[in-house]
């Protein structure tokens, strides 16, 4: 008995939960369905394709309720499908087998009975009620007024509505999974969209701290130009008068030795000479003067306060921006043309050329900090 009722066990349709109904048909993962119940699964995960005669007459798809492999059937539907012929005869063996051997006396305790009538069967279903109940309940009890119906008739319907539900949650659960891989697919999209653009957000503003940097190098190459310049000049100036100062103080030397001289007609040649070159040497004439300001260094002034605003607005483009982009960027390369245009080498600085130059603003302007950003 024991083998008997595991062989039964293993002949149990996964959809209707009874013994499985010839024809049998073997799904592609090696499980076993009723085909009627193959037919109400498939019918229930392809609601939209045609039907005739209550099946569905055209390639579909659905899943094994017992692994979820999901099943792909052409043109035939499920009566393309291939029957399993060895499960069939183990069927028709095991209902030899059933018949032939006596019923187990347990079988005959699991019939219920009524719990006002306690020596009757139930046997009968109230309509009204929606309770099973027994043929005394019906001529004598709460149920004498109730409409009945025969048990074997609600037994076929309430098994078919629960075999037609669990179909349609086998479908459902379907359409469950179906969202739910779209769903993580969605997610898996979501996070290389956003690695990617977070990678393409950092080359942008890579981009801007490059232009930033070279602005930096090329106006602080001008003022490092004009420093040298004035340096060299000043340097130069510094030596010139300190050769003229060398020379005074020798003048100075020969004036005094002069001045010692006793005898007086040597006194008085040396002096005429020496006076024109005390003269020539007391004259700065032919040395350059630096004029006032001349170190100053204010002209090269720079105030990015319209800049820095824009680079603190700096946000994401809108749909409508996207048009100007282009428009933007052209402006932005002639902008670099015209700064690149302004840096020229610096020229010796004399004393008669040397005037403070009118103050020098930033050539970075709000639209080529907007077109950086943008680009």
């Amino acid at each position: 008995m024991n083998t008997m009722d595991n062989l039964e066990k293993q002949l149990i349709c996964p959809i209707c939960l009874e013994m499985f109904t010839k024809p049998v048909v073997i799904l592609p993962c090696q499980h076993n369905l009723c085909r009627k119940c193959a037919n109400d699964v498939f019918t229930a995960s392809n609601p939209y394709l045609p039907t005739r005669g209550g099946s569905v007459t055209s390639g579909g798809r659905f899943r094994c309720p017992s692994c979820r492999h999901e099943v792909v059937l052409d043109r035939h539907g499920v009566y393309g499908l291939q029957r399993n012929l060895l499960v069939e005869n183990i069927i028709d063996m095991f209902k030899q087998e059933s018949s032939s051997s006596k019923p187990a006396p347990e079988r005959k305790e699991e019939t219920p009975m009524c719990d006002v009538h306690e020596e009757e069967k139930i046997n009968i279903y109230c309509v009204t009620h929606g309770v099973p109940t027994c043929s005394m309940c019906k001529v004598f009890g709460a149920h004498k007024d109730c409409e009945v119906a025969p048990i074997t008739s609600i037994y076929q319907t309430k098994k078919t509505e629960l075999s037609d539900g669990i179909a349609m949650m086998v479908g459902n659960n379907d359409r469950m999974q179906g969202i739910i891989s779209q769903l993580e697919e969605a997610c898996r999209a979501i996070e290389e969209n956003g690695r990617r653009q977070k990678t393409l957000v950092c080359e942008r503003f890579d981009q801007l701290y490059s232009i930033l940097e070279g602005k930096k190098t090329e106006m602080s190459q001008k003022v490092t130009v004009e420093q040298e310049e004035k340096l060299n000049y000043i340097r130069g100036l510094t030596r010139k008068y300190g050769d003229h100062l060398e020379e005074s103080c020798k003048m100075v030397e020969l004036g005094i030795q002069t001045m010692e001289e006793p005898e007086m007609a040597l006194f008085l040649q040396n002096t005429k000479p020496l006076l024109k070159k005390l003269a020539d040497a007391s004259s700065t004439a032919h040395l350059d003067k630096v004029e006032r300001g001349y170190e100053n260094m204010d002209h090269y002034s720079a105030d990015f306060k319209r800049e820095g605003k824009a680079l603190r607005s700096l946000d994401f483009l809108l749909d409508d921006e996207d048009e100007d982009e282009e428009d933007e960027d052209g402006e932005a390369g002639t902008e670099e043309g015209e700064v690149a245009q302004t840096v020229s080498g610096g020229s010796a600085v004399t004393a008669a050329s040397v005037q403070p130059s009118a103050p020098q603003q930033s050539n970075f302007s709000p639209s080529a900090a907007k077109s950086a950003a943008s680009s």
